[in-house]
């Protein structure tokens, strides 16, 4: 409920705090008292439309502050929750006006966007009438009023499950198509690549390897080339050790005839031809020990590069290679399970598509139920609303084709209000009484079906009077047992069966150099009054004190 409102400086309001309690609350005053300010007070607080023509004269600014008090579950609550909002024990709406045009808002005092504050006044406040902001004429709403007068919620929620589960089927049925499709389009490439990558088989660490064995090949060669001109020249056709024997012989026949002279020189060749032997068996062990094989540096040099030349064409690392053939080897296999896997996904699509449309089925036979009485209810409100020949017709337009979260059907609310006319959205069809009236009998049949907490009727028994403005109060009435609701009123039979009575009136201040409005609540004699002045006029007569009298007690018997 709302139960504070606090106004500063908007338009002839200079200061008003107002408390306000459950039930039905009237606001009566004669025109031009500030009636309708007080709403656009509202109506700013609830985040509608800021206007620097609000802010009142000589002020720099103005305030309006609207105080809730909602049950833990509310969906405001979780709003606010969601926003981040603090969520204490009254709803604070704060908004300020300022005389540039710049408003600010505030939820129990965080600052807040203008759209999220109007967020939270559309689910605590519906306003009807003038400042209606078409909450019920919009078919946006109807489906889920149709649904909550007719108690859908297992049903709306089992076909949004289905409806979820579809289009997960769905999606990953796209998904699978998408990949086999993706596959396809790459298979040759993808043969041949596998083809030429498993003939190559690549190992991980296989270039660092490969590197390595080169090197020692490389450094092998160019010593094997030393090797061979070391045994060139110990053992090829330019070895000097055949001179040197040859020498050695000679001069040793010169010794044996008694050159003794030549003895030393015959030894030193000795020794000469001795260290040539042992170099030249030297030499044969480290060819041995070599044991080079050019081939091999040519097969590990033709592995190397054909490995970096894989890597190049993919532009990956050797090392990765493995990982591209492993890849294509997914695609192919891919390509030949994707349609089985396809298969079997197209069969879970068809089983949640079923469901679906079982789900659907039976919410909309639901909904035509519901419509019929919806329509039915609502027709008996109208008679006394002197809008008897009027029809009320909540239509339901079903779609099997249509596949949403809401299910087959799109409802709208429609009005004929003569009997030979064609029915038409109520925003269209019904003049503004008439839209009021009609308005007014939904609410009442759809008063326990979420509904918002406040509830306002500004003027909607305009251009009425007698038996229908007392149908008008008696159908408020009954609404204010549910929640709570204020009405803006110029008939006194509505105003007598008000729990509380708000009286709005124009009061002259410094000596009538300004004017503010001022709200009074009116108990018993006064309230009397009030109830006599609204059936008389301007002047008050004892005819019409005795009349509000009976009123008052007709109503309260």
């Amino acid at each position: 409920m709302l139960s504070a409102l606090s106004v500063r400086n908007i338009v002839l309001i200079d200061q008003l705090d107002l408390g306000l309690d459950v039930g039905l609350t009237v606001l009566t005053g004669e025109t031009g008292a500030g009636k309708s300010i007080l709403l656009d007070a509202l109506t700013l607080a609830l985040g509608g439309r800021g206007d620097a023509s609000l802010v009142r004269a000589g002020s720099d600014s103005g305030q309006v502050v609207a105080v809730f008090q909602l049950p833990a579950p509310h969906a405001a609550r979780a709003l606010l929750k969601d926003n981040g909002i603090a969520d204490d024990e009254d709803i604070i709406l704060r908004r300020m006006q300022f005389g540039d045009g710049r408003t600010r808002a505030y939820i129990n005092d965080q600052p807040v966007s203008a759209a999220l504050l109007q967020q939270v006044g559309r689910l605590v406040v519906e306003i009807h009438g003038q400042h209606d902001d078409r909450a019920l004429v919009d078919p946006a709403t109807h489906r889920a009023l149709l649904d909550a007068y007719g108690g859908h919620g297992r049903a709306v929620a089992i076909v949004a499950s289905a409806h979820a589960a579809l289009s997960d089927a769905e999606a990953r049925l796209a998904a699978q198509r998408a990949q086999v499709a993706e596959a396809a389009a790459r298979e040759d490439y993808a043969r041949h690549v596998v083809e030429e990558l498993t003939k190559l088989a690549p190992g991980v660490g296989e270039e660092d390897e490969l590197a390595e064995r080169r090197h020692r090949l490389q450094q092998l060669e160019r010593s094997a080339e030393e090797v061979r001109e070391a045994d060139d020249v110990l053992n090829g056709p330019s070895s000097p050790s055949g001179e040197l024997a040859q020498l050695m012989r000679r001069l040793g026949r010169k010794v044996d005839s008694g050159q003794s002279i030549f003895a030393p020189l015959v030894d030193a060749l000795d020794a000469a031809l001795v260290q040539l032997d042992q170099t030249s068996e030297a030499l044969e062990a480290i060819k041995r020990e070599m044991a080079f094989d050019p081939l091999e540096l040519e097969q590990t040099e033709e592995r190397l590069f054909a490995l970096r030349a894989a890597a190049r064409k993919h532009q990956v690392l050797c090392d990765e290679l493995p990982a591209v053939l492993a890849r294509y080897e997914a695609d192919l296999e891919a390509l030949q399970s994707g349609e089985q896997v396809a298969a079997r996904l197209e069969a879970e699509a068809g089983a949640a598509r079923a469901a679906y449309h079982l789900a659907a089925t039976e919410l909309a036979e639901l909904r035509r139920t519901a419509s019929a009485a919806l329509s039915d209810a609502v027709g008996q409100e109208l008679p006394d609303l002197k809008l008897g020949s009027a029809r009320f017709i909540a239509e339901v337009t079903t779609d099997t084709e249509r596949v949403a979260n809401s299910g087959y059907d799109t409802v709208s609310f429609v009005v004929q209000t003569n009997p030979g006319t064609l029915p038409g959205p109520m925003l269209k069809v019904a003049s503004g009484g008439e839209l009021s009236r009609f308005l007014l009998a939904l609410k009442v049949v759809l008063a326990d079906k979420g509904s918002a907490p406040v509830l306002v009727f500004d003027e909607i028994d305009t251009g009425v009077g007698g038996a229908v403005a007392d149908a008008i109060g008696r159908r408020l009435s009954r609404l204010s047992r549910t929640v709570q609701v204020l009405a803006v009123t110029h008939a006194p039979q509505v105003a007598a069966r008000a729990g509380h009575h708000l009286l709005i009136e124009k009061q002259a201040i410094a000596e009538g150099a300004f004017m503010r409005t001022h709200v009074r609540p009116l108990d018993g004699g006064l309230r009397r009054e009030e109830v006599a002045r609204m059936l008389s006029g301007a002047s008050v007569t004892e005819e019409a004190r005795a009349a509000a009298r009976r009123l008052l007690e007709e109503v309260s018997a």
